[in-house]
């Protein structure tokens, strides 16, 4: 699986360098947010600007991403959306009303930051404010 993550201080960007979210890269993809969300990663943006197709699997995939920075009550934002058969999977499946899906990086970074800075405000136990 190719891919590259950018870690920051309060979020990190993990940009899917690949043409296919499926059956095949799924499972490391899984394992993946996994071990990002063990190195203590608050929130995580997931760039498949480079994705043209996802499968079940893939869709899968993201949705385990949701729901482990849902459990540490951070956030999981999708972005870079620009293939149109992904778009239409996402639609079709009706996960855009569960996921946070944000047009550009510039704007789910600033999605994030408002965020946490929400939580930090609202002094949310789970991240020991």
């Amino acid at each position: 699986m190719k891919q590259v993550l950018e870690k920051f201080e309060r979020y990190a960007v993990l940009k899917l360098e690949e043409e296919n979210l499926n059956s095949v890269i799924a499972p490391e993809l899984k394992s993946y947010f996994v071990q990002i969300a063990m190195d203590g990663v608050e929130s995580l943006i997931l760039d498949l600007t480079d994705v043209k197709y996802v499968d079940s699997s893939g869709l899968s995939a993201i949705l385990t991403a949701n729901r482990i920075w849902s459990d540490l009550n951070g956030s999981f934002v999708l972005t870079g959306l620009k293939s149109k058969s992904v778009k239409s999977l996402i639609e079709i499946s009706r996960l855009d009303s569960i996921l946070t899906i944000v047009p550009s990086l510039s704007e789910s970074v600033d999605l994030v930051m408002m965020e946490a800075l929400e939580r930090d405000i609202n002094g949310d136990p789970e991240i020991g404010v």
